[in-house]
């Protein structure tokens, strides 16, 4: 039997003692404990990509409804998904972009439409609600090439100034007129309140309402 030498036990001692430092008060050395936290952290892993597989509804497509919307006196047939917004399927889907995107809260009235002839924010419409309805954009109230009377009112009026707004406010007045022919000043404010020019051009918004009214009787 082979002997050891001096120099190879005392080798073998020293990793005896660092073998035993590494150990915890549980007696698991440095080794197995690394070896333990590696293997939970491939276990935690693989759960987590099974869980990702698994979950409901990771890998389903959208749900997508079926609707006829009426626009400008057009009939467009369409996929929708519930969610989306009558100004998101009017600009993004349609291409009518004479609507225009504000707070998408209700309270600028940018995106302002007809609907069966009474003004509505779009932000707040959900396409499938507008089903059934008579839409109006901005764009409903050319004549071809021709400005619509309110349109041009606002013109002659210049009652803009960044124009951001605009297509919102001149809905917004002829919802008005429709309701109202000759409408009062205070019927003006009351009727263009749910509009916010940030450019404070309302001086000149008042009269084109009134200048909008008369181009109508003509």
């Amino acid at each position: 039997m082979k002997t050891k030498g001096p120099e190879e036990g005392i080798m073998e001692e020293e990793e005896k003692k660092k073998e035993g430092e590494d150990q915890d008060q549980s007696g698991m050395t440095r080794r197995g404990f690394l070896q333990v936290m590696g293997a939970g952290a491939v276990a935690s892993a693989a759960t987590g990509q099974l869980h990702a597989a698994t979950a409901p509804g990771a890998a389903e497509a959208p749900e997508l409804l079926r609707v006829r919307l009426q626009i400008n006196g057009r009939l467009y047939r369409l996929s929708v998904e519930p969610r989306w917004s009558l100004l998101f399927v009017l600009r993004e889907k349609l291409g009518l972009t004479g609507t225009k995107v504000g707070c998408e809260r209700g309270e600028c009235g940018a995106c302002t439409v007809l609907m069966d002839g009474e003004p509505r924010y779009a932000c707040l419409t959900l396409a499938v609600e507008a089903e059934g309805a008579e839409i109006t954009t901005l764009e409903g109230l050319m004549r071809g090439e021709e400005l619509g009377p309110v349109q041009q009112a606002f013109l002659e009026h210049d009652a803009f100034q960044c124009g951001y707004c605009t297509p919102g406010q001149i809905m917004a007045a002829e919802g008005l007129l429709r309701v109202s022919p000759n409408p009062s000043l205070e019927e003006i404010r009351r009727g263009m309140s749910g509009n916010l020019c940030r450019c404070g051009t309302y001086t000149h918004i008042f009269p084109a309402v009134r200048r909008a009214a008369e181009l109508k009787k003509g």
